[in-house]
């Protein structure tokens, strides 16, 4: 999963989230207990039993979708009595979900979960199953917002932000010094976004003695970003830090440090999984790194789907649910529904995800 135009963000991370395996463990709340105050008419804020809910990931037996999903989706189903499903392409591409999304509307699925691989190519296919009286929800990656009921974001831009500056100031230290970022793409939106609302975190006086010194772009190529990680120490000798928000990046610069005489020294944050980062969390490269809780992703998004299902919310700005563990929920603009910062991943739980 490479972390380039997409939204994430950011942050990431939001609401003290709960670890992935936690998605999984018992809660004495209520599951089923919404607010009651969305717009849809169900006063009693109860989700319906009895269900049919399906995740559509990008494309199945991928790591990262088998956790948002079976560990996060279906546990949550399970808590409001309904009947969870998982089907998809193996392999993602823009057209691969739409003959997938026309079954699941020929089966009469009353909630389809999906992460969009094209945010126009599967709207028709969307817009025919809510016609046929399917609730869809988007996750992970939307679609435009007329295709689906809501959107359940991971992150915030300005979460991600916020993560990023706190990691590396943490990593670093009270005496600061130089900092650079290891970017993806020089054209990719959410990247430069998320540099751009960086700038403005170390602008606060709290990180006065951090300096940004120099912004390179590894093009999310493995060994780019690893040729751009070196090229930064031997350009900048003082460098203290580097922030590479993006999972290509920061892995390909962990390689490169924890192999090199800056070991230790040259302090490394990004956007990565626990599966790519682990080697150098545990050998001392990198202290701690960031993304969000993949199984808390869909855990939420199945919520949202039972919320709509049920009644309890339409859609619409203001309405509220109750997520189960997670809490309550408002939609926002656009129907999005933002789950929550960045989590944040060290040697403490890294152990307890595999994706």
């Amino acid at each position: 999963m490479r972390i380039t135009g997409v939204r994430v963000v950011a942050t990431t991370v939001l609401a003290a989230l709960t670890l992935a395996m936690g998605a999984c463990a018992d809660d004495s709340t209520d599951a089923g207990a919404g607010s009651g105050t969305g717009t849809g008419g169900n006063s009693s804020g109860t989700i319906k039993e009895g269900l049919k809910v399906a995740f559509l990931p990008k494309q199945v037996n991928n790591p990262y979708f088998d956790t948002s999903d079976n560990k996060g989706g279906k546990v949550a189903v399970g808590e409001f009595k309904g009947t969870f499903t998982q089907t998809g392409p193996s392999e993602a591409s823009p057209s691969a979900q739409v003959s997938y999304i026309n079954t699941l509307s020929q089966q009469q699925t009353d909630v389809i979960v999906v992460s969009a691989n094209d945010k126009d190519a599967i709207c028709g296919a969307l817009t025919e199953a809510k016609t046929a009286g399917a609730k869809v929800v988007t996750y992970d990656s939307d679609t435009k917002p007329e295709c689906r009921d809501v959107f359940v974001n991971q992150a915030t831009a300005d979460g991600i932000a916020k993560s990023q500056i706190k990691l590396i100031s943490d990593a670093v230290g009270p005496d600061g010094g130089e900092i650079a970022i290891l970017s993806a793409t020089a054209n990719a939106t959410n990247q430069n976004a998320w540099i751009e609302m960086m700038k403005t975190e170390l602008a606060k006086p709290e990180y006065a003695k951090l300096k940004l010194v120099d912004t390179v772009y590894g093009d999310d190529q493995d060994e780019k970003s690893f040729q751009e990680a070196q090229g930064l120490l031997a350009k900048h000798p003082n460098l203290k830090g580097i922030i590479s928000p993006t999972t290509v990046g920061v892995a390909a610069a962990g390689r490169y440090l924890s192999g090199s005489s800056y070991k230790g020294k040259v302090q490394l944050t990004g956007l990565g999984t626990p599966n790519q980062m682990r080697a150098y969390v545990k050998d001392g490269t990198v202290k701690a790194f960031a993304l969000w809780n993949p199984a808390d992703l869909g855990y939420l998004a199945a919520y949202a789907g039972g919320a709509l299902a049920s009644g309890i919310i339409t859609g619409k700005e203001g309405d509220k649910f109750k997520a189960g563990k997670l809490g309550e929920y408002t939609v926002g603009a656009g129907g999005e529904i933002v789950l929550g910062d960045p989590f944040t991943f060290d040697s403490s739980n890294i152990d307890q995800f595999d994706f």
